[in-house]
C-alpha cells in the first residue's frame, strides 16, 4: 500500500457531518494524531449502544450523532451476498430461534451448536429481525429491523452524503474470510465489486478495510487499491507479534492497526508506547472499543478514558456510543 496518501485521506474523512450540538473547531487544538488532525469517531457496529447492532437504524443514528465513520462487520450468505453481522452464527443477534421453519438448520460448527449464516440465503435472512445481544442494554427495539446487506449500507451512505454534501466514511471488517473462502464463499471479490460499484475502489476513497486475518489483508493488498487495517487483540509474544506477523511486517501490507485499547496502557495507566511504535512505522491507529456502559480501563468515567486515548494520539476510536466520543472531542477541540 502507498502510505503517502494516509494524511490526505484522514483530512478527507474529517469532513464528515456533525450535528449542530456537536459542532467543533477541530483546528483549534493541536492533536497528537499522525496527521495532526482530530481523531476520527468510528461508530462500532453503528450506534450499537442505542439500537440493535448492524442495522440501518444503528448506522443512521450514528451519522446523526456525528460519527465520522460507520463500521459494518461483513459475513456471506449461502447465495454469496455480503450482509452485516458480527458473527457467522445467528442466535445472539437475530430472532432465528423464534422461526420454527429453521429449527432443523441448527448444527455444530467450529465448536458451537447454532444457526450459521452460510446455511441461509439472503431471502431467508431477510425474514429474520435483529435483536440486542449485549447484556444490560435495552431490548425495546428487538424484532423491528431487518438484517442489512452491504449494498444497502452503501446506498444509505450515498443517500446521506447527498443530503449533507459531506463525506461519510466506512470501515468494513471482514469476518472469518478464510472460513468463508473454504466454503466457496470468498468475501474478497464480493467486497471488491461492491466498492468498485460505489466509486470506493481507490486509495483516496473514504474507506478502510479491516480484518483480524493477515492472510486476507495480504490477498487484498495484492489486488485492491484501498487502505487496509490489521486488527489486533493482544500480543502473542514480545515485539507485537500478530499471528506470526511482527508489527514491522504488518506495515508492509497494512496502512493502520486496530488494537484492543488495553494494549495502549501499562497496568498503572501510563502510556505503553504502542501508539508511538505504530506511528513510527507510518501506520495509523484505530483503537477499540469504548463503551459508555462498561467500566473504563483508565480514569473513573468513559469521558476520562476518551480523553486519555485522545491524548495518546490515536487516529480513530471505535465506540458503541458515538455521541459521547464526539462530545469529548469537541470539548478538547474548543479549549
Amino acid at each position: 500500500m502507498r502510505k503517502l496518501t494516509t494524511m490526505a485521506v484522514a483530512c478527507l474523512l474529517l469532513t464528515a457531518c456533525t450535528p449542530p450540538q456537536a459542532t467543533e473547531d477541530q483546528s483549534a487544538h493541536i492533536w497528537a494524531t499522525r496527521s495532526g488532525e482530530a481523531p476520527l469517531v468510528i461508530a462500532h457496529r453503528g450506534a450499537s449502544g442505542d439500537r440493535p447492532e448492524h442495522t440501518l437504524a444503528a448506522y443512521e443514528l450514528a451519522i446523526d450523532q456525528g460519527a465520522d465513520v460507520i463500521e459494518p462487520d461483513l459475513v456471506v450468505t449461502s447465495d454469496g451476498v455480503l450482509i452485516a453481522r458480527h458473527d457467522s452464527y445467528l442466535s445472539t443477534t437475530t430472532n432465528v430461534s423464534d422461526h420454527a421453519e429453521f429449527a432443523d438448520r441448527r448444527r455444530d460448527l467450529f465448536g458451537r451448536n447454532d444457526w450459521w449464516v452460510q446455511d441461509f440465503t439472503l431471502a431467508e435472512m431477510k425474514t429474520l429481525r435483529a435483536i440486542q445481544p449485549m447484556e444490560n442494554r435495552s431490548d425495546r427495539f428487538d424484532g423491528q429491523f431487518e438484517i442489512p446487506t452491504f449494498e444497502e449500507i452503501l446506498q444509505l451512505v450515498d443517500r446521506r452524503e447527498a443530503q449533507c454534501d459531506c463525506v461519510i466514511a466506512i470501515e468494513p471488517e471482514i469476518k472469518h474470510p478464510e472460513e468463508f473462502a473454504a466454503a466457496g464463499l470468498d468475501p474478497l471479490p464480493l467486497l471488491n465489486a461492491a466498492l468498485l460499484e460505489h466509486g470506493l475502489y481507490d486509495e483516496n476513497a473514504a474507506v478502510v478495510v479491516q480484518s483480524f486475518d493477515p492472510g486476507f489483508l495480504i490477498r487484498m493488498n495484492a489486488v485492491a487499491p484501498v487502505r487496509l487495517a490489521m486488527l489486533y487483540s493482544s500480543p502473542d509474544e514480545p515485539g507485537y507479534d500478530m499471528n506470526g506477523y511482527p508489527l514491522d511486517v504488518v506495515a508492509q501490507f497494512a496502512d493502520a492497526i486496530g488494537p484492543n485499547k488495553a494494549l495502549l496502557f501499562n497496568e498503572d495507566g501510563s502510556d505503553s508506547g504502542f501508539v508511538a511504535d505504530v506511528h513510527a512505522l507510518g501506520m495509523d491507529i484505530h483503537v477499540w472499543t469504548v463503551r459508555d456502559d462498561r467500566e473504563p480501563i483508565v480514569g473513573e468515567t468513559v469521558e476520562d478514558e476518551l480523553r486519555a486515548l485522545y491524548a495518546l494520539g490515536v487516529d480513530g476510536v471505535f465506540t458503541d456510543f458515538p455521541a459521547t466520543a464526539v462530545s469529548v472531542r469537541a470539548e478538547i477541540s474548543n479549549r
